[in-house]
């Protein structure tokens, strides 16, 4: 709880939206930096030097400036001092002794093309040369013959093209004057071509454009001619629009008011991360790709084409957060590609459709877990979305994955990896097994999820015989993978039958869905949360004391946003929300220290800093900072078809107010719900504004530690009864009421609040973890808590303590004399963490 009570907040039609976001640091010349928009990204890295695709074309690479003054001709990577992220455009900022430069990338959603905005002041006369080396093909495995560049003095710029082919490319500018262009000869030979925007004094402004035109119609000279005016003819219009566009999508989705400023700046670069990586292919359509990152030389930007399990996973982000247009894009797409048995396909690259990719590549069904995945996601967006025609649109497809699910079932009972396709884990030596815990999971999850959709559906035949096999399938997880003398989930069944003993966070993913057994669940989440497996930027796939373990092993020691994503999910489901926090903020750091405001795929499992190739823009990196925040943290939980809103906040101890805005329970902001939390030492209250024109059913169940009593709820004023539920570490007062049209209240009172809090600070780059990590919280009794750390030898750590009750002992730290903290030295030396136990004794 809170030692002061603040302002009331009020939830009223006149909220102002919060401000746009904006992250500025100096520049990493070595850091990943993109411009990316439905139809053309701009990927690079902060020292200026890009390359430009136009899906699912490459145009060129090692696009770069170079500033000459008296003279002396500059690289401008030498000079790039400041990056600038906004929604819609990423900013470099270049200056040397006399002159600043801003040059502004743009990808207007529109558009298939790049906009480049430079805005230069200085002193003395600068001329502006660009230089670049085409590279027009398309992305891997399609490839196109015979391309040539030309300059044309009519756009003042080079037409890219390919002999018998219509595809176009462009890289001009109103400005522009032909320098020089690649030649190739038995002599000598250049890939650089470059034009001059030449010579400035004072301030001025130019622009360059890079446009694309893919047409099957033969008239991509006339549409990249439209594409070329439409970018130039008013280039800070087309930022501002751009600009709009993501601000907009930030309005319109569920938005968070936090005391904690910076988790929520990350909550809005990753909902802008997800959208960016909506791409509208005109071969394929609109689909979500899993990333972006550079090609190196080739043809392949990171991971931009199209995956089942990222898809599906992101879904489940996008319509928490209220995007229902895109997760529906989402799903439908890999759906569309079900293989005629029913398998849900793994990865689509964007030029599929121009090869025999189904046909002539092992890719497309590698994996096995997409499969349960889509059954689970399209549950999810249709009782969120209340999309009930989707459902409709398919139950064929549905059935289909569940009939093939069950056309691999291995000796228990669970579709098999072995012989199908991989679970989450594809290679390395946690391989081969038979069944992952993962995938058996997921099974057990979509069969719920099959039940619930074919009620909907008016099957109740079906729904009550899928009920029953999933009670059958969840008790034979719970026995099969539970392995009594390590207290911990087995990775997997081995191809022998037995249990594979591997404790790895992929076991968070049944707890996510809230199917592993509560007391072993904690169980394991005190080995997760331990140093082992916890770093400081997120969570290890398996312990770094496992012999199988390399920190840059890419499934057997790295870490990766997403393993942290689902970790603080399933740690908030079992209670452990000191655990869930630490995992959140570690994502949330990740966010606003990557490249933009987007979170990389994959770091060292030792060291804070990104695997060399990993893919920097990763899509479901993003996603697990959504999803843990509202599915998580505040428990929140939307039912359109039945009407009811759930939310089961585990609020950390200093947090005294939050808002939740747009949650949506119809089409339409009509429809929407606001909420604004408050809270002191003695009571909390709930502002509800129902914007709808009919009642809803919430279901309210704060957390609330063992020592604290309720002294009495009401709702508009009249007595309400919310039964205590006892969870372990902590019990929920679980509320239920009828919100109608307009504002309503719920206060609730109550004694000896009570509350800690560890710090969970910023990992720093290049260096290995070091943070004090909560181990595990044990309530003996109301009054007696035990807390274990794990904290390095010789540091001094605090705890910040909130609430009424007060602490009357502390064993093992020192109690400030205010009583608003403990203080205490980790004894020992040497640099590996160790374990220390603190006690506290709270009196009412």
């Amino acid at each position: 709880m809170i030692r002061h009570k603040l302002p009331l907040l009020v939830c009223a039609a006149g909220l102002a939206s919060a401000a746009a976001p904006e992250l500025s640091r100096p520049a990493r010349h070595w850091e990943f930096m993109d411009a990316v928009g439905p139809r053309a990204a701009m990927l690079g890295t902060e020292s200026g030097t890009l390359e430009a695709w136009v899906f699912p074309l490459k145009l060129l690479r090692d696009f770069r400036l170079v500033f000459t003054v008296d003279g002396r001709a500059m690289p401008a990577e030498s000079l790039a001092r400041r990056t600038i992220a906004r929604p819609g455009s990423f900013s470099l900022l270049y200056s040397g002794d006399d002159f600043q430069i801003a040059e502004t990338f743009v990808a207007p959603v529109d558009q298939p093309g790049i906009l480049i905005r430079l805005q230069i002041d200085t002193y003395t006369p600068l001329r502006i040369d660009a230089h670049f080396t085409r590279d027009f093909q398309l992305m891997w495995p399609a490839a196109i013959g015979a391309p040539y560049i030309d300059w044309q003095d009519s756009v003042h710029g080079f037409i890219l093209g390919a002999d018998g082919q219509h595809y176009r490319g462009l890289v001009a500018s109103p400005d522009a004057a032909r320098m020089d262009q690649e030649y190739g000869t038995n002599y000598s030979a250049s890939t650089d071509s470059s034009f001059t925007l030449g010579t400035v004094r004072g301030h001025a402004e130019r622009v360059v454009a890079i446009a694309g035109a893919i047409s099957t119609s033969g008239q991509s000279e006339q549409e990249l001619a439209a594409t070329y005016k439409a970018l130039t003819a008013d280039p800070a219009r087309t930022i501002a629009a751009t600009e709009k566009f993501y601000e907009d999508y930030l309005d319109r989705t569920v938005q968070v008011t936090l005391p904690d400023a910076d988790l929520q700046q990350a909550y809005d670069w990753s909902r802008l991360s997800e959208l960016k990586a909506l791409v509208h292919n005109p071969f394929l359509g609109e689909a979500l790709a899993a990333g972006f990152g550079l090609s190196r030389g080739g043809n392949r930007p990171g991971f931009a084409w199209f995956f089942g399990r990222d898809s599906f996973w992101t879904s489940l982000a996008l319509t928490a957060a209220g995007d229902f247009e895109t997760a529906r894009a989402a799903i439908r797409f890999i759906a569309h590609y079900q293989r005629s048995d029913g398998k849900l396909p793994h990865e689509i690259s964007q030029s599929a459709s121009l090869v025999p990719w189904f046909e002539d590549y092992p890719y497309p069904y590698a994996s096995a877990d997409a499969t349960p995945l889509f059954v689970i996601a399209v549950r999810d967006y249709v009782e969120t979305s209340g999309d009930l025609a989707f459902l409709k649109e398919n139950r064929e497809r549905l059935d289909k994955a569940m009939s093939f699910m069950r056309s691999t079932f291995d000796a228990d009972g669970f579709p098999r990896n072995d012989g199908v396709g991989h679970g989450w884990v594809e290679g390395g030596p946690l391989l081969p097994v038979r069944t992952e815990f993962y995938q058996a999971g997921l099974y057990v999850e979509a069969v719920r999820s099959m039940a619930a959709l074919v009620r909907r559906g008016g099957d109740n035949d079906t729904a009550t015989r899928l009920d029953q096999e999933f009670q059958a399938k969840k008790q034979s997880l719970n026995q099969l993978f539970w392995l009594p003398a390590s207290k911990s989930w087995a990775f997997a069944i081995g191809r022998d039958g037995r249990p594979v003993d591997q404790p790895s966070v992929l076991a968070t993913v049944p707890m996510w869905f809230g199917l592993a057994d509560q007391e072993r669940s904690r169980e394991m989440i005190r080995q997760l949360a331990d140093d082992p497996h916890a770093t400081d930027w997120g969570m290890r796939i398996i312990s770094a004391r496992s012999p199988l373990y390399n920190p840059a092993g890419y499934h057997f020691g790295s870490v990766w946003p997403l393993f942290t994503g689902w970790a603080s999910v399933g740690e908030y489901r079992y209670h452990a929300a000191q655990a869930g926090y630490a995992n959140l903020k570690r994502n949330a750091w990740l966010a606003l220290d990557g490249a933009g405001g987007n979170t990389t795929e994959v770091l060292s499992g030792d060291i804070y800093s990104p695997l060399s190739t990993a893919s920097s823009h990763q899509t479901w990196s993003a996603a697990m900072v959504v999803s843990p925040l509202l599915r998580g943290l505040l428990g929140l939980q939307v039912d359109a078809l039945d009407r009811r809103i759930s939310m089961e906040p585990h609020l950390p101890a200093g947090w005294d107010r939050f808002e939740i805005r747009n949650v949506p329970l119809a089409d339409g902001a009509d429809g929407n719900v606001d909420f604004a939390f408050q809270r002191d030492d003695r009571a909390a209250t709930l502002h509800i504004r129902n914007h709808g024109p009919s009642p809803f059913q919430l279901a309210f169940a704060p957390a609330f530690a063992p020592v604290t009593e309720l002294a009495g709820v009401e709702f508009n004023g009249a007595a309400v009864n919310c039964p205590r539920e006892e969870s372990g570490p902590d019990w929920h007062a679980r509320c239920a009421v009828a919100a109608g049209p307009g504002e309503s209240t719920l206060t609730l009172r109550y004694r000896n609040s009570f509350g800690y809090s560890l710090a969970v600070p910023p990992p720093r780059l290049a260096e290995s973890s070091s943070a004090m990590k909560l181990v595990s919280e044990n309530w003996d009794g109301p009054s007696q808590l035990q807390l274990i750390l794990s904290a390095k030898p010789g540091t001094t750590q605090r705890i910040e303590l909130f609430g009424a009750a007060r602490v009357a002992e502390a064993t093992g730290a020192q109690l400030a004399p205010d009583r608003s903290s403990i203080s205490f030295e980790i004894p020992g030396a040497g640099s590996d963490a160790v374990h220390y136990t603190i006690r506290l004794r709270l009196e009412k």
